[in-house]
Protein backbone atom coordinates (compact mmCIF):
# COMPACT_ATOMS: atom_id res chain seq x y z
CA UNK A 1 0.00 0.00 0.00
CA UNK A 2 1.41 3.53 -1.09
CA UNK A 3 1.06 6.48 1.35
CA UNK A 4 0.42 8.96 -2.02
CA UNK A 5 -2.28 11.25 -2.26
CA UNK A 6 -3.11 11.59 -6.15
CA UNK A 7 -4.55 14.86 -5.06
CA UNK A 8 -4.53 17.60 -2.19
CA UNK A 9 -7.83 17.21 0.28
CA UNK A 10 -10.13 19.89 1.30
CA UNK A 11 -8.56 19.75 4.60
CA UNK A 12 -4.51 20.33 2.98
CA UNK A 13 -6.16 22.93 0.74
CA UNK A 14 -6.54 24.85 4.47
CA UNK A 15 -3.69 23.84 6.10
CA UNK A 16 -1.09 24.31 2.71
CA UNK A 17 -2.67 27.12 0.98
CA UNK A 18 0.42 26.95 -1.63
CA UNK A 19 -1.62 23.31 -3.01
CA UNK A 20 -4.56 25.08 -3.53
CA UNK A 21 -6.01 25.24 -7.08
CA UNK A 22 -7.30 28.70 -6.98
CA UNK A 23 -6.20 31.60 -9.39
CA UNK A 24 -4.15 33.41 -6.40
CA UNK A 25 -2.70 30.18 -5.32
CA UNK A 26 -1.43 29.64 -8.71
CA UNK A 27 -0.39 33.40 -9.07
CA UNK A 28 1.94 33.15 -6.11
CA UNK A 29 3.44 29.92 -7.05
CA UNK A 30 4.26 30.59 -10.65
CA UNK A 31 5.90 34.28 -9.55
CA UNK A 32 7.66 32.80 -6.83
CA UNK A 33 9.15 30.50 -9.52
CA UNK A 34 9.58 33.05 -12.29
CA UNK A 35 12.08 34.62 -9.89
CA UNK A 36 13.82 31.89 -8.73
CA UNK A 37 14.48 30.87 -12.31
CA UNK A 38 15.17 34.89 -13.70
CA UNK A 39 15.73 37.17 -10.65
CA UNK A 40 17.16 34.99 -8.03
CA UNK A 41 19.98 37.68 -7.36
CA UNK A 42 21.66 41.00 -9.24
CA UNK A 43 25.13 41.02 -10.90
CA UNK A 44 27.36 43.12 -9.48
CA UNK A 45 28.46 46.60 -11.71
CA UNK A 46 26.10 45.45 -14.70
CA UNK A 47 22.87 45.69 -12.21
CA UNK A 48 21.47 42.76 -14.48
CA UNK A 49 19.02 40.27 -12.57
CA UNK A 50 20.40 36.59 -12.76
CA UNK A 51 18.32 33.41 -11.75
CA UNK A 52 18.93 29.54 -11.79
CA UNK A 53 18.13 29.49 -15.56
CA UNK A 54 21.63 31.08 -16.88
CA UNK A 55 23.51 29.14 -13.65
CA UNK A 56 21.82 26.04 -14.78
CA UNK A 57 22.84 26.70 -18.84
CA UNK A 58 26.71 26.94 -17.74
CA UNK A 59 26.41 23.25 -17.06
CA UNK A 60 26.60 21.17 -20.64
CA UNK A 61 23.45 19.01 -21.74
CA UNK A 62 21.92 18.44 -17.81
CA UNK A 63 21.75 22.26 -17.11
CA UNK A 64 19.90 23.24 -20.40
CA UNK A 65 17.38 20.03 -20.07
CA UNK A 66 16.32 20.76 -15.88
CA UNK A 67 16.12 24.76 -16.78
CA UNK A 68 13.63 23.81 -19.38
CA UNK A 69 12.00 21.31 -17.49
CA UNK A 70 12.07 23.95 -14.45
CA UNK A 71 10.44 26.69 -17.26
CA UNK A 72 7.81 23.68 -18.08
CA UNK A 73 6.27 23.66 -14.52
CA UNK A 74 5.17 27.32 -15.26
CA UNK A 75 3.46 26.15 -18.66
CA UNK A 76 2.11 23.12 -16.72
CA UNK A 77 0.45 25.67 -13.73
CA UNK A 78 -0.88 27.54 -16.55
CA UNK A 79 -2.46 24.50 -18.53
CA UNK A 80 -4.36 23.76 -15.16
CA UNK A 81 -5.70 27.41 -15.40
CA UNK A 82 -7.20 26.87 -18.56
CA UNK A 83 -5.41 28.91 -20.48
CA UNK A 84 -6.23 28.77 -24.76
CA UNK A 85 -4.32 26.39 -26.74
CA UNK A 86 -2.89 29.51 -28.99
CA UNK A 87 -1.43 30.68 -25.55
CA UNK A 88 -0.19 27.16 -24.25
CA UNK A 89 1.63 27.27 -27.89
CA UNK A 90 3.61 30.80 -27.59
CA UNK A 91 4.99 29.80 -24.08
CA UNK A 92 5.89 26.28 -25.29
CA UNK A 93 7.60 28.63 -28.02
CA UNK A 94 9.66 30.23 -25.28
CA UNK A 95 10.43 27.69 -23.13
CA UNK A 96 11.78 25.56 -26.58
CA UNK A 97 14.07 28.66 -27.99
CA UNK A 98 15.55 29.33 -24.78
CA UNK A 99 16.72 25.36 -24.78
CA UNK A 100 17.94 25.91 -28.12
CA UNK A 101 19.63 29.13 -26.94
CA UNK A 102 21.45 27.04 -23.90
CA UNK A 103 22.26 23.91 -25.93
CA UNK A 104 25.21 26.16 -26.77
CA UNK A 105 27.84 25.12 -24.43
CA UNK A 106 28.93 27.63 -22.05
CA UNK A 107 28.29 30.33 -24.75
CA UNK A 108 24.07 30.04 -24.62
CA UNK A 109 24.26 31.46 -20.97
CA UNK A 110 24.78 34.77 -22.82
CA UNK A 111 21.90 34.79 -24.89
CA UNK A 112 20.09 34.12 -21.74
CA UNK A 113 20.63 37.11 -20.12
CA UNK A 114 18.73 39.05 -22.29
CA UNK A 115 15.67 36.48 -23.62
CA UNK A 116 13.84 35.54 -20.83
CA UNK A 117 11.43 32.66 -21.43
CA UNK A 118 9.91 32.29 -18.21
CA UNK A 119 9.45 36.34 -17.43
CA UNK A 120 7.85 36.10 -21.14
CA UNK A 121 5.43 33.09 -19.88
CA UNK A 122 5.21 35.04 -16.65
CA UNK A 123 3.69 37.78 -18.57
CA UNK A 124 1.42 35.70 -20.82
CA UNK A 125 -0.42 33.90 -17.77
CA UNK A 126 -0.44 37.48 -16.21
CA UNK A 127 -2.40 38.37 -18.76
CA UNK A 128 -5.12 35.73 -18.38
CA UNK A 129 -5.52 35.90 -14.72
CA UNK A 130 -5.92 39.55 -14.83
CA UNK A 131 -8.29 38.92 -17.68
CA UNK A 132 -10.08 36.08 -16.41
CA UNK A 133 -9.54 36.37 -12.48
CA UNK A 134 -9.68 39.59 -11.92
CA UNK A 135 -9.63 39.08 -7.79
CA UNK A 136 -6.18 38.06 -8.34
CA UNK A 137 -4.77 41.36 -9.75
CA UNK A 138 -1.97 42.65 -7.18
CA UNK A 139 -0.45 46.03 -7.78
CA UNK A 140 3.00 45.52 -9.01
CA UNK A 141 5.34 48.16 -7.52
CA UNK A 142 9.11 49.18 -8.05
CA UNK A 143 11.04 47.89 -4.95
CA UNK A 144 12.17 51.33 -3.14
CA UNK A 145 15.80 51.72 -2.94
CA UNK A 146 17.10 52.61 0.23
CA UNK A 147 19.50 55.71 0.93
Amino acid sequence: MTDTLETPTPKMRREFPSLSSDAAAVRQRIEGMEKILERMFVIPGINKPVGLDVLLDLIPGVGTISAAALGSYIAWEARNLGMSKWQMVRMGGNIGFDMLLGAIPWIGAVPDLFFRSNTRNLRIIKRHLDKHHPHTKMIDAPPRSVP
